[in-house]
């Protein structure tokens, strides 16, 4: 590691970003810690955060508000990819790591900095979406991990905090690791741990418990435009709004709960609950309204191209070249996928019910079986003939 003089720390306002301050200066003899912490929508008071980092020795301290681009330079995109690693998890914490980076990134030019510092561990996927999305915007920063480094147990970082006056956690902290930001909240740790412990009630914050959901269904209709969303119920919103507002309404229904073993980038298994509400319904009706309005071929192709976007975000490769294509392919596709989706809330359940579209190619005269059919049965003969030859051939000499 080579000598650092200024740095730009991810802040969070927790134990181990605060502890970085100090132990930066003191051990590796930095001379000067600028932090940031980014508003992404996680809902806390980012004042006193601020002025903690200055009491702990930060030079100066940043709060950036980051929630528009993140959605729509980063959540939206992946909408569009109906991006959802291993199929299930819709990346609502793992978007938010290359923005960050490019935050740091930014940071670090505008004062000057020779590298850029984070708290990550040396066993979570983080570090990696950091590490590699800091690479990838400048090769030449030098980018720091005290937390991976400093071998310090929880009891020990604090007690190396309070020696420079940061002060302990005034209670006991939970024993659950808990991330948020706009699109939901991640957990892990503590009893989680247990595979077979099933979670608890007091770990959830944005989705109702099912018991206490309400006995009536709720319909939304969500208005896309070249893949976007843009409506609710025919109301024009800002991204922001819309997500919020989505969120509320199917968490309301106990819409949104994710609990999976999930496979890390650095080769371990992790137990992780999720809530995020607003994303999965979006990724699900924008699926749903492509396939009323692309062809066979495009939906198809376009399911692989999907997985391969949805790893390449988890295992932190977002400014990567090959998703740079795979963006290009899929911007391509979203040109007709315009239309309204009905989806249906109910007891934990976000059922889609309709869909309509102006770009629709699904053709009721072409499709019915009643006396209005127009398909022509009769070309169906030829059609299965031509289809079917090679099986036929191959039929005869080997059977």
């Amino acid at each position: 590691m080579g000598r650092a003089n200024k740095v730009v720390l991810a802040y969070s306002g927790g134990v181990d970003t605060s502890v970085c301050i100090p132990y930066l200066k003191e051990e590796w003899g930095v001379q000067e810690v600028i932090t940031l912490a980014a508003d992404l929508g996680q809902g806390e008071e980012l004042g006193p955060i601020k002025q903690k980092a200055l009491d702990s020795g930060a030079a100066a301290s940043l709060v950036e508000d980051g929630r528009e681009v993140f959605v729509t330079d980063y959540v939206f995109p992946s909408i569009q990819a109906n991006a959802l690693y291993e199929n299930r998890y819709p990346l609502s914490t793992a978007l938010a790591r290359p923005l960050i980076a490019k935050m740091l990134v930014e940071a670090a030019e505008k004062y000057g900095a020779d590298a850029v510092a984070h708290g990550c561990t040396g066993k979570g996927n983080d570090q990696v979406r950091f590490d590699v999305g800091i690479m990838a915007l400048n090769p030449n920063l030098q980018v720091l991990a005290p937390a991976r480094e400093w071998g310090m147990s929880r009891e020990e970082t604090i007690a190396y905090g309070e020696k420079f006056g940061i002060p302990t956690p005034v209670k006991k902290s939970s024993p659950y690791s808990i991330d948020r930001n706009l699109l939901g909240r991640s957990i892990e740790a503590g009893p989680l741990e247990d595979p077979m412990t099933e979670p608890p009630e007091e770990i959830f914050a944005m989705t109702t418990a099912l018991a206490e959901t309400p006995n009536d269904p709720e319909y939304v209709e969500i208005g896309f435009e070249k893949g976007l969303p843009v409506s609710l119920n025919g109301q024009a919103l800002s991204p922001i709004e819309l997500i919020t507002q989505l969120n509320e309404k199917a968490g309301r229904h106990g819409v949104g709960r994710i609990d999976m073993i999930e496979n890390r980038v650095v080769g371990i298994k992790s137990r992780e609950i999720y809530e995020a509400p607003a994303l999965l319904v979006l990724v699900h009706a924008h699926r749903d309204l492509e396939s009323l309005t692309l062809t066979a071929d495009v939906t198809q192709y376009k399911r692989g191209i999907e997985e391969t976007y949805a790893n390449l975000v988890y295992q932190g490769l977002w400014y990567s070249p090959l998703k740079a294509a795979l963006d290009a392919f899929i911007k391509e596709t979203q040109g007709a996928v315009n239309g309204v989706v009905r989806v249906k809330f109910y007891k934990g359940n976000a059922t889609i019910v309709g869909r309509r579209s102006n770009n629709s190619i699904y053709s009721p005269d072409l499709a019915t079986y009643t006396s209005d059919d127009q398909f022509d049965h009769k070309a169906a003969e030829g059609f299965i003939y031509i289809w079917g030859l090679p099986t036929r051939v191959w039929a005869e000499k080997n059977k």
